[in-house]
């Protein structure tokens, strides 16, 4: 599915691209129930000018990545570059398929997100963490994006800015920042009706992530693309606002609550028709992990 700028009077435009696919939640004590929310979109942003265009992040699967090529293929656009955000696998494993279909792109990063990646392809994470989650599906040929010597490049003479967010939902995030027409692909410093993965984070990473979310409020963009959003959504700059109101509702509740289930229910209370209902469950359980002891192990 897309969604599409509509404003034609600018020299850039973008086109967004969403793929569906189960949470990465396995952990067989999540509690029952929400099975229509158990679902999670990923996006991926093509901004593009009368011929040139740069694609931020691409998806996870083989299938999802394939119909992605197909979709920007579509478009008669010629893809300079592949932007990824962050070093998450879901963000840019399929980067591959798409340099096989577009060889004359460059995928790029920041150093920090390049040498992150170059960890995420690693074996034992790879067999060990998604492949058991998504079997059959992981692209077989993984590749690491280039790192970046500036903060800048260009689309067609328009400046594209990288906007290091420092830790939002993992370390060494980035959203970038299209001036000219007031875009803001955000990675996963942004949510948009999916509930937000907390599961690395802590008390100190969360007021991190609330700092980044500030430093784009401050750019005043006109839309914002999140790294996840529900497939229907406008890219509303309000997102901003709604995901640094979800971590402080979430660090709030995390001191007024004891156990895993007190918060996670609390969430669901004001969030309850948020998607991916199992990262929420993973996050209550990371942020009460030192203070709750485990009925069968005692750690």
């Amino acid at each position: 599915m897309t969604q599409e700028n509509d404003n034609s009077t600018n020299v850039l435009n973008y086109e967004v691209f969403t793929s569906s696919r189960p949470g990465l939640n396995r952990d067989p004590n999540t509690p029952p129930g929400l099975d229509d929310l158990k679902w999670v979109p990923n996006s991926a942003t093509l901004i593009y000018g009368k011929t040139d265009a740069v694609l931020v992040d691409v998806f996870l699967a083989i299938d999802h990545s394939k119909a992605l090529a197909d979709s920007i293929a579509a478009t008669g656009k010629n893809l300079k570059y592949i932007y990824i955000t962050h070093p998450h696998g879901d963000h840019f494993y399929g980067l591959q398929l798409l340099l096989d279909r577009f060889p004359d792109a460059k995928a790029i990063a920041t150093k920090d997100t390049a040498e992150d990646c170059l960890e995420q392809v690693q074996p034992a994470v790879i067999e060990g963490f998604w492949v058991p989650r998504y079997p059959g599906q992981i692209p077989e040929k993984l590749v690491v994006p280039t790192a970046l010597s500036s903060d800048e490049f260009e689309l067609e003479g328009q400046k594209l800015i990288v906007i290091h967010t420092g830790f939002s939902d993992t370390h060494n995030t980035t959203s970038l920042y299209v001036p000219s027409i007031g875009l803001i692909a955000a990675g996963d410093v942004a949510y948009n009706g999916v509930h937000q993965y907390l599961a690395e984070t802590t008390t100190e990473t969360r007021k991190e992530w609330i700092n980044a979310i500030d430093k784009l409020i401050a750019l005043n963009p006109k839309s914002v693309v999140a790294g996840h959003k529900v497939p229907s959504n406008t890219d509303d700059p309000g997102i901003l606002i709604t995901t640094k109101k979800y971590i402080e509702d979430f660090e709030r509740l995390n001191s007024e609550t004891s156990t895993t289930l007190e918060l996670y229910n609390g969430m669901l209370e004001l969030y309850s028709d948020r998607l991916n209902p199992g990262s929420l469950w993973g996050g209550a359980l990371a942020a009460k992990k030192a203070n709750e002891v485990s009925p069968k192990t005692g750690k």
